[in-house]
């Protein structure tokens, strides 16, 4: 069983049978996703196209829109001028007021009305995040409903004396089974693939902390409210 000695933030170089130890023993792997060209919903002509949670290939060759691991699983608008990134670790308490408080405005004014392009991208700093990032992950096109649930929850499974049952306890929800939820915790090729995305966070982009924003590859150095991100997105609309 995980205890209060696991909640640190874990450096790179361990084996994911070290860092997930108390999170489960199985061996079996699971296949990563694909990153498909377009990923949108076929919109009718005259309508807003739309991503449908599918990964995409990237949307150019600058840096920041080339994450290492695993590819981006966007919302929004296909064809939007404005990309904004969400670097996000599950167990973190300012990430979660974010979804749960402003994110829901941005959906309704930018990300539903295809106005930006918006990818939240996932940067663990323990083990606990490690785990909810590789169910969310496994979902698919599930990913985001099955994020939101989990920072909707963060204080129950964060906190509980077995957060490994209440992290799998989420995971019933959108249909893992026990044996599916052992094979995600031991994916290696997931696991390897979310370090690489965290080394470069760390290192490409000098990431301090999450949540950390890029809108158009420029990092937002103002906090994470409504007010500042709307502000910084018409400055690109």
């Amino acid at each position: 069983m995980l205890n209060r000695r696991n909640l640190i933030v874990l450096g790179s170089g361990v084996s994911v049978a070290t860092l997930l130890y108390g999170c489960g023993d199985t061996t079996s792997n699971t296949a990563q996703a694909q990153a498909t060209p377009e990923g949108d919903t076929g919109a009718a002509e005259g309508e807003v196209a739309l991503y449908d949670g599918s990964p995409v290939e990237p949307i150019d060759n600058q840096p920041i829109n080339n994450p290492d691991g695993l590819p981006d699983r966007p919302l929004g608008g296909v064809n939007a001028t404005v990309t904004v990134i969400e670097y996000v670790s599950p167990t973190c308490p300012h990430c979660a007021t974010f979804h749960n408080t402003v994110l829901p405005r941005i959906k309704e004014t930018y990300i539903d009305t295809g106005r930006i392009r918006f990818i939240t991208r996932p940067f663990r700093r323990n083990v606990l995040d490690l785990a909810v990032l590789m169910v969310a992950e496994a979902s698919g096109t599930a990913y985001h409903e099955v994020l939101s649930a989990y920072m909707a929850t963060q204080n129950q499974w964060a906190t509980a004396d077995n957060p490994r049952q209440a992290i799998f306890q989420v995971a019933q929800q959108f249909g893992f089974t026990q044996e599916r939820f052992e094979e995600v915790l031991t994916d290696e090729a997931m696991f390897a693939a979310l370090e690489s995305m965290r080394e470069q966070a760390l290192n490409q982009f000098g990431l301090q902390g999450t949540p950390t924003f890029f809108i158009n590859g420029q990092r937002l150095e103002t906090g994470a409210t409504f007010e500042s991100l709307s502000a910084a997105i018409d400055a690109q609309l």
